[in-house]
């Protein structure tokens, strides 16, 4: 149902739509083939909290952002292959319902839907999507993907030395490897993660000792294979940088969210195609 969308007018108009609510903080979208499948509001599971996001799901693409003005305009847009995506479903948990984990290489995250109904209609089309990208291009699904951090609300010690309260002196830390929250000195070292970043990341004690451990035996073999010297890689002392968090808005300096409208798949059999917010 998506491939007769392709070169339609109403997904053109869609698409246009989308772009000019993300203005100049967002990238281009209007891609040759490219079609916006569905849309609508989920709640994610940012470090210090859950918080709305919109969601615009692609036949390539996922692409989310913060809401500035609902249905008007976003900012922060994240771009997300889809050929990095790995879905899984998560139990309800007290408040916590109808969620599942969106995982790719470079960071994973766990999303809510408003009702049964909305997750399963999301996870199917993201799924489809997926199904239909790799099996059309080729392209492989990703093997690794980035560990789901641990919300700072649940660890109110450190989760290495079981020892270290968190105070406002002494700050929450994740591990970009496990997503444990860990404190300054049992996350004192940095290693590098290509599926993250070009640069090493903060890691734990724990997952320090494992990942050097791997690259020592990794470069033996390679001495035993190749003769080549030994590789000193790019294994570093952490300064105890402060942690970046592409979840934080300002949430003072913009209206407060309203309760969202259902979401839209527009691939569907019964999608109204021509009757939608983007409608001129």
């Amino acid at each position: 149902m998506v491939d007769r969308l392709v070169n339609s007018e109403a997904n053109a108009r869609r698409i246009e739509g989308v772009e000019g609510c993300f203005g100049s903080s967002g990238q281009p979208l209007a891609v040759q083939g490219r079609v916006l499948v569905g849309e609508g509001v989920l709640t994610k599971m940012c470090r210090k909290k859950p918080k709305a996001r919109q969601f615009f799901l692609f036949n390539d693409i996922l692409v989310y952002g913060n809401i500035i003005i609902n249905k008007k305009k976003y900012n922060k847009q994240h771009v997300i292959p889809l050929e990095e995506v790995k879905l899984e479903s998560l139990e309800d948990d007290g408040q916590f319902r109808n969620g599942w984990l969106i995982r790719t290489a470079s960071k994973s995250f766990a999303v809510f839907a408003a009702t049964s109904t909305e997750k399963h209609e999301w996870m199917a089309h993201i799924e489809k999507c997926i199904e239909d990208l790799l099996r059309k291009s080729g392209k492989k699904a990703a093997e690794e993907h980035a560990a789901v951090w641990v919300p700072d609300s649940e660890a109110h010690v450190c989760m290495h030395c079981k020892r270290n309260q968190f105070t406002v002196l002494n700050r929450r830390h994740h591990c970009r490897k496990c997503g444990a929250v860990v404190c300054g000195p049992c996350s004192n070292k940095k290693f590098l993660l290509p599926n993250q970043a070009s640069k090493p990341l903060r890691v734990c004690l724990n997952c320090y000792d494992t990942l050097s451990k791997a690259k020592a035996q990794n470069n033996q073999n390679n001495l035993n294979s190749k003769n080549d010297p030994r590789d000193k890689g790019c294994l570093a002392e952490s300064s105890c940088e402060d942690d970046t968090d592409d979840d934080e808005d300002n949430l003072n300096n913009r209206p407060d969210y309203q309760s969202p409208d259902q979401p839209k798949f527009y691939g569907s059999a019964n999608a109204d195609v021509g009757n939608d917010q983007y409608s001129k």
